[in-house]
């Protein structure tokens, strides 16, 4: 399968209006600051909302964005696969506001939950420590915990898909409530009809 089409941060920026832009990050992302317009869907509940976002691509361009790019070409994949064609934000929100680019938040946001890398690399860095603090003082078969974490790592560069994310992501602080999520579709549906 090809590459999925790419859009420069300047290129989203001069077509906002005209595009319907999904952002497939974590809710806790999304309230961190997200592309205006943006509609969050996250990736793992992709498959409930690919009716709306077939509709919505068959009237316009779709623009699927995350923090990096790396979740956004998974997501483009996915729909490229289910017949529908959309395009990702090269380098993500990271890029977008590198660029200059204002960011939203929802108004009732008070606090920000980490971004996914941010809670990958804490997550992986502590089980490390406690791998090698629990090899040091209890038994060194401890230190194939952080041997596991190192090799998930590799992979996880070469794979370009992180095993860690995926489980970080059933979160509670990570999950959309169904209500939102619903509340997302109805307003993707509303993009759509314009």
């Amino acid at each position: 399968m090809t590459a999925p089409l790419t859009v420069d941060p300047r290129q989203a920026h001069a077509r906002l209006h005209e595009l319907t832009v999904i952002d497939v990050r974590t809710p806790g992302e999304y309230a961190g600051g997200h592309v205006p317009g943006a509609l969050n869907i996250p990736l793992d509940q992709l498959d409930r909302a690919l009716p709306d976002i077939r509709t919505a691509a068959e009237r316009g361009d779709v623009l699927v964005v995350c923090a990096s790019g790396a979740r956004s070409e998974t997501a483009c994949r996915v729909l490229a696969g289910n017949g529908i064609t959309t395009a990702t934000l090269a380098g993500g929100t990271a890029a977008w506001t590198a660029g200059g680019y204002d960011t939203h938040r929802p108004e009732s946001t008070t606090k920000a939950t980490w971004s996914m890398d941010r809670q990958v690399r804490f997550t992986a860095g502590t089980v490390v420590l406690l791998g090698l603090l629990l090899g040091l003082a209890v038994h060194p078969a401890f230190h194939l915990l952080s041997a596991g974490i190192a090799a998930g790592l590799v992979l996880s560069a070469l794979t370009n898909a992180c095993g860690m994310a995926a489980m970080l992501a059933k979160l509670p602080h990570n999950r959309p409530r169904r209500a939102d999520l619903d509340a997302t579709l109805a307003r993707l549906r509303g993009t759509a009809e314009r």
